[in-house]
């Protein structure tokens, strides 16, 4: 029981991260019917601008609070990835809006490599060290145990993705997207400015994104230059497992993959008889993605943009 309970603490920790990365795929494919595979990468520039944040403040503010660097850290690393995705959209994206599917998709995969390549540039090809900030001692659940780190990456991901119901559901702003989402050119003659609402959400997808790559890194202690390619693909899986383009699909999406993922390198061992161990838990975001691809295609919440007009 005590391993059950350990596996489910750490399928939330990663499912929370899944999710915030999720969302940033499924509200961009709900307002441009895009998918943005150069998400992942910005993950990625949210975790190296942490660091170098970090860096900064432990230089000229030594002795300065780990929670205190942390929250410094979040808070710069998400205007900076917000104005990378705008750029995104505005360069790469916006003169492809009514090109054949393949075209942005293949511009997404560009746009992914080119970050990548910036990174390596600027921080380097070899792993970072990321510098642990708060306490190490353990916090006992149930028998299982709980960094401080993993409950506040906890708390920040509940505190975002409620930001975001309230801000898609009661805001202005939140309307305009719906409307976009479900009609743009309905939304248009409504007077709803298409551009402010896709380059909001390709900013608003940053900021989460920015969140979950600090984040990430304090978790797991480390970060390089391509860190983002394989939690993108694992939160497009979650995307479209929840119903890809609708955010409560992604939020339970991702919690529900890193469920999966976390039991499946729990028992993967038990279940195969040894021959596969921990290492292996990549297979199952991807065994998932093509059992809900092969049964489900609309995913467990349903694709809200399946019919647009």
């Amino acid at each position: 029981m005590e391993t059950f309970v350990q596996q489910i603490l750490n399928g939330l920790v990663l499912g929370s991260m899944y999710a915030l990365i999720a969302l940033g795929y499924t509200m961009v494919y709900g307002v441009l019917n895009l998918i943005n595979f150069a998400h992942g990468d910005v993950l990625m520039i949210g975790a190296m601008v942490g660091l170098s944040i970090l860096k900064m403040l432990d230089a000229h503010f030594p002795g300065m609070s780990g929670w205190l660097q942390l929250a410094i850290a979040i808070l710069g690393a998400i205007p900076v990835t917000m104005l990378v995705n705008v750029l995104i959209e505005r360069i790469a994206y916006r003169r492809l809006r009514n090109a054949p599917r393949l075209a942005p998709l293949i511009t997404a995969i560009g746009v992914s490599i080119l970050l990548q390549t910036f990174a390596m540039m600027i921080w380097g090809r070899s792993p970072l060290p990321f510098p642990q900030l708060l306490s190490s001692e353990p916090i006992f659940i149930a028998g299982a145990v709980i960094s401080q780190t993993q409950v506040l990456l906890l708390v920040l991901a509940a505190c975002a993705m409620m930001a975001l119901v309230f801000l898609v559901e009661k805001t202005k702003m939140g309307r305009a997207m719906r409307a976009v989402a479900e009609n743009p050119r309905v939304a248009g003659l409504m007077g709803v400015d298409a551009n402010r609402v896709v380059v909001t959400t390709f900013a608003i997808g940053a900021a989460l994104a920015a969140v979950a790559g600090v984040m990430w890194g304090a978790n797991y202690a480390s970060i390089q230059f391509a860190m983002g390619t394989v939690p993108g693909m694992k939160a497009f899986s979650a995307a479209v497992l929840g119903g890809i383009g609708n955010i409560y699909g992604a939020m339970i999406g991702g919690i529900v993959l890193g469920i999966i993922e976390s039991l499946g390198a729990g028992y993967i061992g038990d279940l195969t008889g040894g021959f596969l161990g921990s290492h292996y838990q990549d297979i199952f975001a991807f065994v998932v993605l093509i059992l809900v691809l092969t049964v489900r295609p609309s995913g467990i919440m349903g694709e809200r943009v399946a019919d647009r007009a």
